[in-house]
């Protein structure tokens, strides 16, 4: 098992497929619960370019895929139309009293890790990757979480992550909670 960022082709493959096992509808409600969810089937080529712009963070067994954590920069907000409430939030919300806009950040494209491979620390080791590469051009790292996958919710609090604020997505018909993680906050 290590811990790398996206090399080739076949890496994006690997992301894709393991999206698609975990996308929601493709899991039951108790696995939804017990074991969390991803809700956005990414565009290969808008994969690709993120990837091009800042490479994402993929945990590897051998060959294999088996997690990944996306980096996505704010000027791929349009490129994702599921994401553009949470881009209009980001403009709209502030963090120790700035914008969050004020700030050097990027976004968690989106975080999963395959069956059978959880509870092993790789979540932790996606996100501490992240910071040893980015943290020097970057303060913080923001994502939003289903406020139902509780399970992700949790895990990002243990890595760093605070809640900044919450809100109703009316086309996706779910509560979103926007979380931070400071890389300059002492803790």
């Amino acid at each position: 098992m290590h811990i790398t960022t996206i090399q080739s082709e076949a890496d994006i493959q690997g992301i894709l497929a393991l999206q698609r096992q975990n996308l929601r509808k493709n899991v039951t409600p108790e696995v939804q619960l017990t074991q969390g969810f991803v809700t956005i089937e990414h565009n290969p080529d808008t994969l690709r370019r993120m990837n091009e712009a800042a490479p994402s963070v993929i945990a590897k067994d051998g060959d294999k895929v088996v997690g990944y954590a996306l980096t996505m920069l704010p000027s791929f907000g349009a490129d994702v139309p599921e994401l553009l409430p949470l881009f209009w939030r980001l403009n709209t919300t502030k963090y120790k009293d700035s914008p969050l806009t004020a700030y050097d950040y990027y976004v968690m494209g989106q975080v999963c890790v395959a069956d059978g491979y959880r509870g092993q620390g790789i979540f932790d080791k996606l996100y501490q990757h992240h910071r040893d590469v980015y943290s020097d051009r970057y303060r913080l790292l923001i994502t939003d979480i289903s406020e139902r996958n509780t399970r992700s919710l949790r895990a990002h609090e243990r890595v760093g992550f605070r809640k900044v604020t919450s809100f109703f997505d009316d086309l996706a018909g779910e509560t979103w909670v926007i979380v931070v993680w400071d890389w300059q906050r002492s803790e």
